[in-house]
């Protein structure tokens, strides 16, 4: 679902929500890629010269589906989306975002996402320009495609949680967090 946020400097820009298992990638000027990240990692990929970006949001480093809720196929997914758009393999930069440890008791899912984007954008020789990975919190992230320019909002309180210690008052309905 699309909506009208206001961007630095002014500027009006429509958001596209990209949630987790899905890309976006776009030449659109006017177009703000939005997500929510606890444990997924999205990495943004753009080319600066031709001005077309793209994101992912996945929350599996490796698996056998084929969708885009496994980090190879959202990379794969994105970068031919953007070389179809004119974009040159050789000029992407790569901005990478999430993988914090949001459940205790379940591995580090997020240390796994992160470091799966981390190689893959080391072997495929895509320099990576800024990130913020790991920690405890979720993040929002606003990737704007045509100029790689992101801003990124973390939460203010650590979001772990430790199935242990948690008890459900009285008469309390149970809420899973994933």
């Amino acid at each position: 679902m699309a909506r009208c946020i206001d961007w630095p400097e002014g500027m009006r820009c429509t958001l596209r929500t990209v949630v987790s298992g899905e890309t976006c990638v776009t030449a659109e000027d006017d177009l703000v890629i939005s997500t929510v990240l606890g444990s997924c990692v999205s990495v943004c990929l753009f080319d600066p010269v031709a001005r077309v970006g793209g994101a992912n949001h996945y929350f599996l480093s490796s698996g056998r589906g084929q969708n885009a809720s496994y980090g190879a196929v959202a990379m794969e997914l994105v970068i031919n989306g953007l070389m179809r758009r004119g974009a040159e393999r050789s000029r992407l930069r790569a901005k990478v975002f999430g993988g914090a440890l949001m459940k205790s008791g379940l591995g580090d899912i997020g240390k796994e996402n992160s470091k799966f984007a981390l190689e893959y954008l080391q072997t495929e020789r895509m320099p990576i320009v800024a990130m913020d990975l790991g920690g405890f919190w979720a993040r929002r992230l606003h990737f704007h495609p045509t100029s790689g320019r992101a801003r990124v909002v973390q939460t203010k309180q650590p979001q772990l949680v430790n199935e242990a210690a948690a008890v459900a008052p009285s008469g309390a309905t149970p809420v899973e967090l994933f």
